[in-house]
């Protein structure tokens, strides 16, 4: 049965009345109202322990009459009876005919008091202070703090740059104790390792005697504290946040595909941090993903292509590579050839390659999969952020990985001639350097130099994550897109580029010019797609179900096909 609809209170915002479903907390319908309340403890995705202080307000209700019903005013509705104490709004609920005043004196007057108690320990570090530019504390004191300071003792003394795990460090003198780590530790990432001890102006946030906070999720600790006392060790006095540039994008660690945004400057990224999206992450994000970005700036990055002379890898230009590249596939049947894929590869890439097996005829055809230690929180255990949009695209009728064995029997027997191979590493699968360097054609597609690439007869720099646009579709069938944060060092392109250009060589199709165009090709052909385009996924993305059916003829290299390949192979290499 479908649910039924929560009922709509009446509630007074500074004297204009709104509705607001039952159950609704009055700090959020202040927002909706378009009113914000300041806050520190309060956060919407935790529990509110209503200990900060920070969201007082005036609250009252209708005022009864004789018949025990509201008194109304001239404009029909209750008047107000006003409590005569400020009330915290951030564990209240609304409630019919309620009344709440967020900007009086007496409110004004206890977020100064507020503020006032809050700063009296603090350290005055603001220039020095990780979370300068972003600090609740330093905007809250300039807009409803006091102008100056009565405090004449000395400030207390806490513990500095303690580390509590190994990717946080802690400040704790700058600690407000707003406990909102706590709570994330106890609710999200259920690992109670963090608390408060001693008493007073002598209460400090510490880890329990014997642990660490070193769960997968500890970074976000450090999104929700709003002061600096926990700051990423990492990203620590790495760069200020007003420096940054912030872009929205997706986290390609997993198939989750948890929404982030990449802080970057002069084409260097320091941080990811989770982006809200209640489809997909919340509002966290897994440590192993926000810091898998390390190797964008790896000493093995491949920056140029590069063609074999039959001893070595030798730099080249993008379009001898190119045709280099297509003149070694064609020399070959469609049974001497294979394509290894990948599920990071974005939704457009996945649709050129394709369109290359299309035009050579290519049957064997396949993405690596990818698995690690999932748990029930974000993390998944399939490492491929594509792998759905990899078995859409390409056809793939059973689980990924499932011709792969045919290829690597093709391979070491000689039958499977030509191999290009994208963003995988072909002996991770049981090829040894040997057979591939006795490959007529290996063409190689990597961001990363690896045992493999460095026997392609061409080799071509491809960009990472970060570095390029797409879409890709998450394990729970979500279209989310993929936006470039930072260019592509060296000559390396953008992969769907590379094959454009590749398709074009090889005699295929023309008329893309830009990543829309490979997207609106795609939506045409692929019924699950249909009608989207790269801007209509939005910044949420959007449901596409997961891939239940195949929109064209699976590719499934049989046995026979392998044996065949074998008959026919010309003696020698």
């Amino acid at each position: 049965m479908p649910e039924s609809t929560p009922p709509l209170f009446d509630v007074q915002i500074d004297g204009v009345w709104h509705q607001f479903p039952k159950g609704t907390r009055v700090i959020e319908a202040c927002a909706q109202a378009g009113v914000y309340v300041p806050r520190y403890c309060y956060h919407k995705k935790l529990s509110s322990p209503g200990n900060c202080r920070m969201c007082l307000i005036e609250m009252g209700m209708p005022r009864m009459g004789p018949e025990r019903k509201p008194e109304l005013g001239a404009d029909g509705k209750p008047i107000i009876n006003w409590m005569p104490r400020p009330q915290i709004c951030c564990a209240q609920d609304v409630a019919e005919g309620m009344g709440v005043r967020t900007n009086s004196p007496m409110v004004e007057e206890c977020r100064k008091g507020v503020m006032e108690f809050l700063l009296i320990n603090h350290p005055l570090d603001c220039p020095i202070c990780d979370q300068a530019g972003e600090c609740e504390l330093q905007e809250f004191s300039v807009e409803y703090g006091a102008g100056g300071s009565r405090f004449l003792e000395n400030k207390v003394k806490k513990p500095k740059a303690v580390q509590l795990g190994p990717r946080v460090t802690l400040d704790d003198e700058r600690c407000i104790l707003c406990s909102r780590c706590v709570r994330f530790c106890n609710e999200i990432a259920k690992d109670d390792v963090l608390g408060f001890t001693d008493r007073g102006s002598h209460t400090v946030l510490t880890a329990h005697p014997g642990k660490r906070l070193e769960n997968n999720y500890s970074l976000n600790t450090v999104d929700l504290c709003p002061v600096g006392a926990l700051t990423s060790t990492d990203f620590r006095f790495k760069m200020r946040v007003w420096f940054l540039k912030e872009t929205k994008s997706i986290c390609t660690s997993c198939a989750t595909g948890c929404n982030t945004l990449i802080g970057t400057r002069e084409d260097i990224v320091y941080r990811q941090t989770p982006r809200e999206n209640d489809h997909v992450n919340s509002c966290w994000m897994c440590d192993y993903g926000r810091l898998n970005f390390k190797y964008l700036e790896a000493e093995n990055r491949i920056l140029e292509p590069q063609i074999s002379n039959g001893k070595e890898l030798v730099p080249s230009d993008w379009k001898s590579a190119i045709a280099h590249a297509a003149l070694q596939l064609r020399q070959f049947s469609a049974e001497n050839i294979a394509i290894i894929a990948s599920g990071r590869m974005t939704n457009e890439e996945l649709w050129l390659t394709r369109k290359v097996a299309d035009v050579l005829g290519v049957r064997y055809i396949d993405i690596v999969p990818r698995f690690g230690e999932g748990d029930d929180i974000l993390l998944c255990e399939d490492r491929n952020p594509n792998a759905t949009g990899a078995q859409l695209i390409l056809g793939l009728d059973s689980e990924p990985g499932a011709k792969l064995p045919a290829i690597v029997r093709g391979v070491k027997s000689g039958a499977i001639r030509a191999l290009l191979v994208l963003g995988e590493n072909p002996i991770t699968l049981g090829i040894s350097g040997e057979q591939l360097t006795s490959m007529p054609a290996l063409v190689a597609m990597d961001i990363l130099s690896n045992a493999a690439n460095e026997h392609a007869t061409v080799l071509l720099p491809a960009s990472g994550f970060a570095e390029k646009r797409g879409s890709m579709i998450n394990g729970e069938g979500r279209l989310q897109r993929l936006n470039r944060a930072v260019r592509p060092p060296g000559n390396a392109r953008d992969d769907w580029e590379i094959l454009r250009d590749l398709l074009q060589a090889l005699g295929g199709s023309n008329g893309i010019y830009t990543i829309e165009d490979v997207f609106r090709q795609m939506s045409a052909e692929i019924p699950k797609l249909a009608g989207l385009t790269l801007s209509k996924i939005g910044d949420l993305g959007v449901d596409v179900t997961k891939v239940d059916e195949s929109p064209r003829p699976p590719i499934d290299p049989e046995a026979k096909d392998i044996e065949k390949a074998e008959e026919s192979r010309p003696a020698g290499r």
